[in-house]
């Protein structure tokens, strides 16, 4: 999964390198996130491990296999994360909006429906924390 991993950061759509240009170095509001992300048998186009909430940028073949993004997410969700998706155009149409949705989800009053494991809060302690962990 490494190795597909490697191969899609290098192949990154124009959408997804448009907001990994925002998303990367804690630019949103000091969060960290990964690109291309090996979860179990997936990978995520985003994630922040923090806050628990994985972000998927749809091109237009997504609209044909919806059974597999529905396992995608019911799997990530099983592990305790949020996904949220976005199509391509919206995130290269209306990049800020798509943004404000992130930060919103990542700020939402909702608890993260599984807290982070103890080793990785120890390790997070002078990093900024969101809403969702804490």
């Amino acid at each position: 999964m490494k190795g597909k991993a490697r191969v899609l950061r290098k192949n990154q759509t124009d959408a997804e390198s448009l907001l990994w240009y925002h998303l990367r170095d804690r630019h949103l509001s000091g969060h960290k996130f990964r690109r291309q992300h090996p979860m179990g048998v997936f990978i995520a186009d985003f994630v922040c491990i923090e806050c628990r909430i994985v972000v998927e940028v749809d091109g237009g073949q997504h609209a044909l296999q919806g059974e597999e993004d529905k396992r995608r997410s019911a799997y990530l969700k099983s592990k305790g994360y949020c996904v949220v998706r976005f199509w391509d155009n919206e995130v290269l149409k209306d990049t800020q909006a798509v943004l404000e949705a992130i930060l919103r989800t990542i700020e939402s009053d909702t608890p993260s429906p599984r807290p982070s494991p103890p080793q990785a809060r120890e390790r997070e302690i002078n990093r900024p924390r969101c809403a969702k962990c804490g």
